[in-house]
């Protein structure tokens, strides 16, 4: 079987940052104005008063601290509540090709290959903007890449899925050199009116390059992905039904579902066996075991959840250049998490170091790929 090598990655972050301080500001405001509108049905029992958030509230939930926004301004406004990205006319770029055509640019320089070097690009995130054209086909135009292209969601874990659906191109013989990119938007499928989960995502974008041996030419510290294991299981514990049928009953339009809702202490418990299991399996598989592991680049959703997932592995706690964090300045960028971290965190590997990408979310989905690194 063909060996698939990772020879470059790159990271759009935006320019705007929001601080803990500033989301709670913002949210304490619209929850104070609201309960006043609602004092009446409160006094009466009729609806529950809106409870206040904290910066200590969010750091202990989630270890989030900060996070990257398309739009703060809308997002702190308590009038709005959500991020004001105004539509582009048809013949401009759209705002996820955009962000995917910067990141893509940085995996392209480190890999030292131009666009039209590529023949497939796959677009995987939680939430492409449009049904059609394809995003994929336009990020394929802008970059004047060759082949086909086309976009897959598999909510948190677009990027490993992404990953190994290039893997399966590039071992069949359908391409030779891939980009996977995973522009996540977050911040507009998120409920900034939510106190449970509002301080949950952040905007990023990131880029992978995947080529087949035969062609690499950049291999100097390039990773080869030798293994991988994707795994799904029904679950609504992570929902958003947003789409098109919404229209078709407006009772339905502007409901609280038709954004980002979880059940956070059920997909903490169910979770994370499930993950670290699937580590697990997948590393004894491959004859390997914890031991052999030098880093866990995990999906950077939850720091408890990736603190108690690399415990189940490792049988310890792990450090934090074992299993580094970006969540708490990035927060949950969704798709993209586990590749920002194997993004910031892999250059200082020494050549034949081992290593899991591992993604995990709505679905149930979890991807995992071992990787080793080259010499």
């Amino acid at each position: 079987m063909k060996s698939v090598y990772i020879t470059g990655t790159g990271l759009f972050t935006p320019e705007q940052s929001i601080s803990n301080a500033e989301l709670v500001a913002a949210f304490n405001t619209w929850a104070e104005n609201w309960n006043q509108q609602q004092a009446e049905a409160i006094e009466a029992g009729e609806v529950a008063a809106q409870a206040l958030s904290s910066v200590e509230f969010i750091e202990k939930a989630s270890g989030i601290k900060s996070r990257y926004v398309m739009d703060k301004q809308g997002v702190l406004d308590p009038e709005r509540m959500k991020p004001y990205l105004p539509e582009r006319p048809d013949d401009q770029p759209s705002i996820q090709a955009e962000m995917a055509v910067k990141a893509a640019k940085q995996a392209l320089q480190q890999a030292g290959l131009e666009g039209g070097q590529i023949d497939l690009v796959i677009l995987a995130c939680s939430n492409p903007q449009r049904a059609y054209p394809a995003v994929a086909i336009e990020v394929q135009q802008l970059l004047g890449a060759a082949g086909f292209a086309y976009d897959m969601n598999v909510a948190c874990s677009s990027a490993t899925f992404g990953i190994q659906a290039a893997c399966n191109a590039i071992q069949s013989g359908q391409a030779q050199r891939v980009l996977m990119v995973n522009p996540e938007i977050c911040s507009a499928h998120l409920n900034f009116c939510d106190r449970d989960s509002h301080f949950i995502f952040g905007d990023a974008c990131t880029a992978v390059i995947l080529e087949a041996e035969e062609v690499a030419t950049h291999t100097q510290g390039a990773f080869e992905v030798f293994a991988s294991k994707l795994m799904t299981r029904f679950s609504n514990n992570i929902r958003n039904n947003a789409g098109f049928l919404n229209r078709c009953d407006e009772a339905g339009l502007g409901q609280r579902d038709k954004l980002f809702v979880q059940e956070g202490r059920k997909v903490f418990k169910e979770v994370c066996p499930l993950v670290a299991e699937m580590i697990n399996e997948q590393l004894a598989a491959n004859l390997l075991s914890a031991e052999n592991l030098d880093r866990l680049w995990l999906h950077q959703a939850n720091l408890n959840m990736n603190q108690l997932i690399a415990r189940r592995v490792l049988g310890r706690d792990a450090s934090a250049e074992e299993a580094p964090v970006i969540l708490d300045r990035y927060a949950n960028t969704s798709s993209a998490g586990s590749i920002i971290a194997f993004h910031l965190h892999r250059d200082d590997l020494k050549a034949g170091a081992t290593g899991v990408i591992c993604s995990f979310g709505a679905g149930y989905s979890a991807g995992c790929l071992l990787v080793r690194k080259l010499a």
